[in-house]
């Protein structure tokens, strides 16, 4: 299936249930977050299509976007767990296998940008899948890497959620 029309029937099913949206964003946040999962998970192009059907009256914006941030964070946490828990043996993994290198740039640019990689590492998507298991791997303190990862997680959200929904409520819907 392809992106347009995995979007597609997300969002047709959001529009029926928009009760279903904070759980939809949820999830969506979740697997875009998690650790080398969110190569494979097109989420982003889905969240900002919810920004618009929130902004069209399906669902209130605030639960929506709380549900989004929440679930990018667990995803960063668990990422970071992971990393924390299997240390250097996060090279092994077979998702890792097919995707040579990436985890050398990640480490690189945690090296560089420190808790930093952690804020900015979420607004870019290879950066993004695996920074948080990087910063595990390394044993990055829990308090820097979860004010990182919470404060990202909310503006992210925002970001994705948010400009869609202006613009659906300034053409009047």
């Amino acid at each position: 299936m392809g992106l347009e029309a995995y979007a597609r029937q997300v969002l047709d099913f959001v529009e029926t249930h928009a009760h279903w949206a904070p759980w939809i964003a949820f999830i969506l946040a979740f697997g875009e977050s998690l650790a080398v999962v969110s190569l494979f998970f097109p989420a982003t192009f889905v969240l900002v299509g919810l920004g618009a059907l929130i902004a069209a009256g399906g669902a209130p914006f605030l639960p929506v976007w709380l549900a989004a941030a929440l679930g990018a964070a667990l995803g960063d946490a668990v990422s970071y767990a992971i990393g924390l828990h299997f240390k250097d043996r996060v090279r092994g993994f077979p998702i890792l296998r097919g995707h040579p290198g990436l985890l050398d740039r990640g480490e690189r640019f945690f090296n560089r940008w420190g808790v930093w990689s952690v804020f900015i590492g979420r607004f870019f998507g290879p950066m993004r899948a695996v920074v948080p298991l990087v910063a595990g791997m390394f044993a990055m303190p829990f308090t820097p890497f979860q004010l990182a990862n919470i404060t990202s997680a909310m503006l992210w959200a925002l970001l994705l959620l948010a400009p869609s929904a202006a613009a659906m409520k300034v053409l009047g819907y």
